[in-house]
C-alpha cells in the first residue's frame, strides 16, 4: 500500500477504482477504534477492535503532517517489523495487507511485538499491534513481593532470544533499553517483549555510523563514531543485566562527558554492599556482554550458553529489597519528565570520539535527564528520528539514572 500519499501510487489506485476494481479497505471497515491508551508527538495509541474477531488490538495513529520529513524513520520501522510477522491463516486474526514478504512469511517471535496491519488516508497512517497489557519491566519488579537472580535470568533469556532472532534475520534494534522491554499481561507468569523498532536498521541496507540509542546503554564504538553492528545490542542488554540485579546503571556521571567516558573505556564495578550476595557467575555474565574489545564480546548464542542463563548458576536468594528500593531512587518517574536536546550530546560525543578525557559543558546532566540519541542523516542512511512507539521528536524524555547510589 502507499505511504504518505505518494503521487504514483495514487493515480495508480485512483485509476483502478476508476476501472471498477475493488477499494482497498479503510481502518474503519476492519476495527472499531475505541479509547485513547498515549500520545507522543507525532502519534496517539488507541485500543481497536477487530470487526469479524472481536479481537482486541492497539492502533497507533500517525499523523502526517506532523512526521513531515521524517517519513523515512516511520518506512523503516514497518519494515523491519514486517519482518517479525506472521502471516495469520486461522480466521481468527488479521491479516497483512503489505506486499509478500522477501523469501515468504516469517514466523513471528513470541517476545517481539508484531505489526499485524496497516492503513493510510490522506492524513494519517494507522499501525495495528500487538496489544500488550503488563506494564513496564522495572514497574513490574518493585511490585513483585520477592526477587531473584533466577528471575533476573529468565528475562535476561527471554530478551536474548528475541535478540538473536532480530540478528538472525539481519535487523540491529540500537535502542534497546528496560522502557522498551514491556510485560504481555499481567499475568505473574507473563513473558516479556520488545518494543518501538524506530532506531533499528537492517543490515543489507548498509553499514551502520549513526550515533543514536538512549546515554547510558550505548556501546562505546557508537559514543566513538566507528563503524558498529549487531554487537552494540549485546552492550545494551548487558546494561540492563546490571541493573536488573542492583537496581542502578553501572554508568554514572553529572557531567555528560565524563558518563561518556567511563562507558567508551567500559569503567563500572560490583560495589559493596549491593554486589555482596550476587554470584560470580552473574558478574562474569555482566563481564562478558560489556566487553569494550567488540571481538572479545559475547554474541547473543554465547551469551544464552554462559551458565548464568542456560545452568543452574543463578542465585535463587530473594533480592527484591535491595533492588526495588534502589529502582525507585534511581529510575523514579517523576524524574523521566525532564529532557534536554539530543544535539547536545551529539556534539559532545564528537568530542569525546577525539579525547576521551575532554569535559563536557555540563547543558545538562545525565543524572537529572536523558534523551534518546538521534543525529542528522550519515553514512549509514540513518535519519536518527525517532519513529517509536510514541513517535516522539528528538527532545524526548527516557527513564534515567537520577541519583548516586
Amino acid at each position: 500500500m502507499p505511504l504518505f500519499g505518494k503521487k504514483d501510487s495514487g493515480k495508480k489506485v485512483r485509476k483502478d477504482v476508476k476501472d471498477g476494481c475493488e477499494k482497498l479497505p479503510s481502518i474503519d471497515d476492519k476495527y472499531v477504534i475505541k479509547e485513547l491508551l498515549g500520545t507522543g508527538a507525532f502519534s496517539e495509541v488507541r485500543l481497536c477492535e477487530h470487526k469479524e474477531s472481536g479481537q482486541q488490538y492497539a492502533v497507533k495513529i500517525i499523523d502526517k503532517k506532523a512526521l513531515k520529513g521524517k517519513e523515512d524513520s516511520l518506512e523503516n520501522e514497518i519494515r523491519v517489523l514486517k519482518r517479525f510477522s506472521a502471516v495469520r491463516s486461522d480466521g481468527s486474526g488479521v491479516h497483512s495487507t503489505g506486499p509478500p514478504l522477501v523469501g515468504g512469511p516469517r514466523f513471528a517471535h513470541p517476545n517481539i511485538v508484531q505489526l499485524l496491519e496497516t492503513f493510510e488516508d490522506k492524513s494519517k497512517v494507522y499501525l495495528i499491534m500487538e496489544l500488550v497489557t503488563g506494564g513496564e519491566l522495572f514497574d513490574r519488579i518493585v511490585e513483585k513481593g520477592s526477587y531473584t537472580e533466577r528471575d533476573a535470568s529468565n528475562l535476561i533469556r527471554q530478551v536474548l532470544e528475541a535478540v538473536d532472532y532480530m540478528h538472525e534475520q539481519g535487523v540491529v534494534h540500537r535502542d534497546l533499553k528496560p522502557e522498551n522491554l514491556l510485560y504481555y499481561s499481567p499475568a505473574e507468569d507473563s513473558k516479556i517483549m520488545i518494543s518501538d523498532f524506530g532506531l533499528s536498521k537492517m543490515e543489507d541496507s548498509g553499514f551502520m555510523a549513526t550515533a543514536c540509542g538512549t546515554p547510558g546503554y550505548v556501546a562505546p564504538e557508537v559514543l566513538a563514531q566507528k563503524p558498529y553492528g549487531k554487537a552494540v545490542d549485546v552492550w545494551s542488554i548487558g546494561v540492563i543485566s546490571y541493573i536488573l540485579l542492583c537496581g542502578y546503571p553501572p554508568f554514572y556521571d553529572e557531567n555528560d562527558a565524563n558518563l561518556f567516558a567511563q562507558i567508551l573505556k567500559g569503567e563500572f564495578e560490583f560495589d559493596s554492599p549491593y554486589w555482596d550476595e550476587i554470584s560470580d557467575s552473574a558478574k562474569d555474565f555482566i563481564r562478558q556482554l560489556m566487553c569494550v574489545n567488540v571481538e572479545r564480546r559475547f554474541s547473543c548464542k554465547q551469551a544464552l550458553a554462559h551458565p548464568w542463563i542456560s545452568g543452574n548458576a543463578a542465585s535463587s536468594k530473594n533480592i527484591h529489597g535491595t533492588v526495588s528500593e534502589q529502582l525507585k531512587k534511581n529510575f523514579a518517574k517523576s524524574r523521566w519528565k525532564q529532557a534536554y536536546h539530543a544535539a547536545t550530546v551529539i556534539r559532545q560525543m564528537q568530542r569525546m570520539a577525539l579525547s576521551s578525557g575532554g569535559s563536557g559543558t555540563g547543558g545538562s546532566a545525565y543524572g537529572r535527564s536523558a534523551s534518546r540519541i538521534s543525529n542528522a542523516p550519515s553514512a549509514d542512511g540513518g535519519t536518527g528520528t525517532n519513529a517509536d512507539h510514541e513517535h516522539q521528536q528528538p527532545v524526548q524524555t527516557d527513564t534515567t539514572a537520577s541519583s548516586s547510589k
